[in-house]
Formats: structure tokens, sequence, C-alpha cells
């Protein structure tokens, strides 16, 4: 029968071992400290969640509304990036899968939605536009964030009824979850024809400051209020 004493006696442990297991525990230390930091930063992105209207459609993307409208942000003074995920003929299911990543990856104050063009224009089931919105809404919220909602028209393609409830579905959303509103983006736009392109649908890079224009009174209260949580 074997001798327990010895059976059981533990080996000393290689110092390689030990240094290995050293370096690790420090750094492991030494990274915790960071990744809290990070979890308490303030968040000062915002995204703009569009479609080709906000992606720049036909115009230099340089010049388009989200860029410019990133310059007037910070000749304001607010210390806010602007992420522009805008991507032409999104719909707001398109905008929806592509949400929950964009949440995580910039971890924004303010989501600017401006979608729900395409799916007018391509006839869908306005329920489903509104659900979609909602849903978003939804998920910016729970983030964190605070959402603009830029609302848009559509010509009577598939009849004034539509059509209305098309335009009512922007207030409806707006007024359920008491947001921040821009009715109509392209107000005292989309009806002159210097503004306008040829197709009639996307601004002209002459459009691109008015849009600021329109966006900003809405916008500026909630960088404002952001700023001073800060």
């Amino acid at each position: 029968m074997t001798n327990s004493k010895h059976s059981y006696r533990r080996r000393p442990c290689a110092p390689g071992f030990m240094i290995v297991f050293t370096t690790a525990l420090l750094l492991a230390i030494a990274l915790a400290p960071a990744s809290q930091a990070d979890t308490d930063a303030p968040n000062n992105a915002l995204i703009v969640l569009g479609d080709s209207i906000s992606a720049g459609y036909g115009i230099d993307v340089e010049k388009g509304w989200v860029r410019l409208l990133a310059d007037k942000i910070s000749q304001a003074g607010f210390d806010t990036s602007v992420v522009n995920a805008s991507i032409s003929g999104n719909t707001t299911a398109d905008g929806l899968t592509r949400l929950p990543q964009l949440l995580v990856t910039h971890q924004p104050a303010i989501v600017v939605v401006e979608l729900g063009g395409n799916d007018g224009l391509r006839g869908h089931p306005l329920k489903k536009m509104r659900d979609n919105l909602q849903r978003i809404v939804n998920l910016s919220e729970s983030a964190g964030a605070r959402v603009l909602l830029l609302g848009i028209e559509i010509p009577p393609n598939y009849g004034q009824r539509y059509t209305d409830e098309f335009r009512a579905s922007f207030a409806q959303i707006a007024g359920t979850n008491d947001l921040a509103f821009v009715p109509f983006i392209l107000r005292d736009i989309a009806l002159n024809s210097d503004l306008m392109q040829k197709d009639g649908i996307h601004p002209t890079q002459a459009a691109q400051r008015q849009l600021v224009d329109i966006v900003w009174p809405s916008l500026q209260p909630m960088l404002e209020a952001t700023a001073s949580q800060n």
C-alpha cells in the first residue's frame, strides 16, 4: 500500500507558470477601471436614421444636410458627434433592423428618425409602418436616447385616403410618445422646382441648408437638454 503522505504531496509551481498567472491577474485589475470609465462616459452621439433624403441622394454627401447639421452643431458649441446612418431606399422596416447594432455601437443621446417615405411610395400597409416607427422609438428610448421624428409627405398615387392617413401617421406617433416633431421635412421645398431634383422626390444641393433650418428649432432644445445632463 502506498504511503498517503507521499502520494498527495503538492508539487511546487513552476516559475514560468507563476509569472504568466501574475501577469494575467495584474492585467485584469488594470483593465477593470477603464471598462467602468467607458460605461460612465457621457453619451454625446446623435444618430440620423434615414433614407435617401438624409443619405444625400443625387448630391455630394459631404454637402448634404446631415453634414451641414454637424457643422452647425459644432459651431453652436455642442460637444456632439453626428453619425449619418442613412441608406437610400431604406424603409421603416430596414431602419428597425439596423437600429439595435447602431445603438450598441454609438450609444447615442439623440436619434433623429427620417424614415417612412419609401414605405409610402411603395404602398406599404400604414399600420405596419406605424408599428415599425413605434418600435424604433421604443428601442431608442430604452437605450436612453431622445427621439426627433421627421415627417414626410407623398404624392396621392394611392388615393387621397391613403395619402391623408400616411401624413397623419407621423403626427400620431409623435403625439402618442410626446416626441420632438417636424411634420414635414421638405416644407417650402417640395413644391419649389428650383429646390427639387428632376425626379420630384429628392431635394437639390441648394436646398440642404434649408433642411437644416427646418430641423434646427426642434433639435436645438434637445441638444441643450443633453448638454445640461452631461
